[in-house]
């Protein structure tokens, strides 16, 4: 019958077993439990040779070997090796098997992890300069590190986002901020004043570190237990909201927080976590909730919020309610960054809440309505302004049209008015550069000492003498007919003088005419012109008393009395005219001709030359 040893499955503890048919099936362990040898003889347990877990039988003794290692793991004199610890909560000394997973304190029932206190006190007892830091989860804000009695010369590692705070002897002594520090005198300060450290590397003092994350957590979940009551400010009538939203928390002040939540737990966090004080999600949701109750139905009211339009209002809300609650978190070491209202549940399922809903729609179609109202009168407006100006332009581009049409006739009658003065004045040029040559042709005649009577005169002679001449010859070719022939020669002489009697007697008359014009224009043959009555030609000559310039030909101006009509009637000596009856003008009395040429002048000078009337 062989002995073996089995486990406890209640306080861990190993109680000796044997064997064989007759062996005991249940034995008492000294916690009181009753270990079933048949139920309880497999196991779990780390291997005390190569540290792998493994199962195997109990039963089996010292015959049970690791799997791994092949080296026995259920011998008496393995499950006899002990440690010697501290218990991580009251300090008291424990011993326990070295395979033990865990072991409660029998004075403070605190349940210690017996390989990491085996561990803790291994760095101790070997003097070895431990690297103490932490990388750990980010949503953790204060964390203990598991190791205590850091020896002398231990490196301190602090990242960017953290704070360190060394406690010895349970009194909080120095923050350190981000860094690496070797922990001795020269980097306590305060420490070197109430301690003096032992040179030795043997020498250790109890001392404990607190990492705290300086980080921001972003989107921290918070929330109301019940529904908030209150009256609403537009109707009068009681609901109940449920709200909702997150936060972003940051740690302010390291010491205040460790402090006054923190305390001896080996950390916190927004969330439960294993070992941790209470989360800061359940220390605070009284605050939030007593915070958000008091003062959500205020702002409302103060706010004059429509329930159906709150959302756009969570702003507003989120700003007031942080305000009110920020010095609540900052009494604990904490600061709010941000808070955000971002859920609230409407009572949709109460009465007094559909009743506002219908007041709602009735309001709602009744600004439609009105809007309607307001586009059909705008359009209404729109189209009467658009006709107006329609019209407006219609009659602008008519009058457009009738000013173009108008300026169109005056610039034809203009261009008119312009050639028949031009052609006027062409014919009157072209009878003054015949008078002028008819002129100066009769005083050449004058000069050699004939006339154009004279000429004639001796044309006609001439041709008479060639039809004489012509009778002579006739006679002389034939002897009976001569006779004949000169009185038929004679017959047409004196039938083409005949003929031409009359054009040589307006010939002639027009000689005499102005044979009588020269002698007119004689002062010596005119008495009448031999006074003071003289005039200028425009060709410069001055002092003239002739009907006739003696210089140019031009012919004396003619004194007219009355006024001439725009219709060609002239020499009008009453106040309308006798052919088309239209008034006199009043500007001037008389209409005049200038010696220049320019005639129906209205004025007392030519436009032309500027002559005065009468010069």
């Amino acid at each position: 019958m062989a002995k073996f040893a089995i486990e406890c499955p209640k306080c861990g503890k190993y109680a000796e077993a044997k064997t064989g048919f007759f062996a005991r099936k249940k034995i008492e362990c000294s916690c009181g439990n009753v270990i079933d040898v048949r139920t309880d003889k497999l196991a779990s347990r780390e291997c005390p040779h190569c540290g792998n877990q493994i199962a195997f039988d109990q039963t089996k003794g010292a015959k049970a070997v690791c799997p791994v290692c092949r080296e026995p793991v259920n011998t008496v004199a393995d499950q006899q090796r002990t440690e010697e610890f501290s218990c991580a909560q009251c300090g008291v000394r424990l011993i326990t098997a070295k395979s033990a997973k865990t072991y409660t304190c029998p004075v403070c029932d605190h349940v210690n992890d017996v390989q990491e206190r085996i561990a803790q006190e291994r760095i101790k007892r070997d003097g070895l300069a431990s690297i103490i830091k932490y990388e750990g989860d980010n949503s953790t804000l204060i964390w203990k590190h598991p190791i205590e009695d850091f020896n002398y010369g231990s490196q301190l590692i602090v990242h960017e986002s953290q704070e360190a705070i060394f406690f010895r002897d349970g009194q909080a002594l120095d923050l350190f901020g981000p860094g690496r520090y070797t922990l001795e005198t020269q980097q306590l300060p305060l420490l070197e004043k109430v301690y003096q450290l032992p040179t030795d590397t043997e020498g250790t003092f109890h001392s404990e570190i607190y990492f705290i994350n300086k980080t921001v957590q972003m989107a921290m979940k918070w929330g109301t237990p019940e529904k908030v009551r209150f009256i609403d400010p537009l109707t009068g009538t009681p609901l109940e909201l449920g709200v909702s939203g997150e936060m972003n928390i940051q740690v302010s002040d390291s010491r205040a927080m460790l402090v006054k939540l923190v305390g001896t737990m080996k950390g916190i966090s927004w969330e439960d976590g294993p070992g941790f004080s209470k989360s800061l999600q359940s220390s605070f949701r009284p605050l939030i909730a007593n915070i958000v109750k008091t003062n959500l139905p205020s702002v409302i009211k103060g706010e004059a919020i429509d329930l159906l339009e709150i959302d756009e209002k969570l702003d507003v809300i989120s700003a007031s309610l942080h305000e009110k609650l920020l010095p609540g978190f900052e009494e604990y070491g904490l600061t709010v960054p941000q808070f955000y209202v971002t859920h609230v549940v409407l009572p949709e399922d109460d009465p007094n809440f559909k009743r506002i809903r219908e007041l709602h729609t009735i309001t709602l179609q009744t600004r439609i309505i009105q809007a309607q109202a307001t586009v059909k009168t705008a359009e209404a407006q729109s189209e009467t302004l658009y006709r107006t100006a329609q019209e407006q332009s219609k009659a602008a581009i008519e009058a457009a049209h009738r000013e173009s049409e108008l300026q169109r006739q005056l610039t034809e009658t203009e261009i008119a008015k312009r050639e028949a003065e031009r052609k006027i004045i062409a014919a009157q040029a072209e009878a003054q550069s015949q008078r002028i040559a008819g002129l100066t042709e009769a005083e050449i005649m004058q000069a050699k000492g004939y006339t154009q009577k004279d000429v004639l005169q001796a044309e006609v002679q001439k041709a008479y003498a060639e039809g004489i001449g012509n009778m002579g010859s006739s006679g002389s070719g034939g002897g009976g007919g001569s006779i004949v022939g000169d009185m038929l020669g004679l017959g047409i002489g004196m039938a083409a003088a005949g003929a031409m009697a009359p054009q040589l007697g307006s010939i002639m008359q027009g000689f005499q005419n102005t044979e009588q014009s020269q002698q007119d224009n004689n002062p010596q043959n005119n008495p009448a012109q031999s006074g003071g009555d003289t005039w200028d030609c425009s060709c410069g000559e001055k002092n003239l008393r002739g009907n006739f310039c003696m210089s140019c030909g031009a012919r004396r101006p003619e004194k007219r009395f009355g006024w001439d009509c725009t219709c060609g009637q002239r020499g009008i000596n009453g106040n309308f005219c006798p052919n088309c009856g239209a008034k006199k003008p009043e500007s001037d009395t008389e209409i005049w001709d200038c010696i220049c040429g320019n005639k129906r002048i209205i004025g007392n000078f030519c436009p032309n030359c500027g002559k005065k009337r009468g010069e």
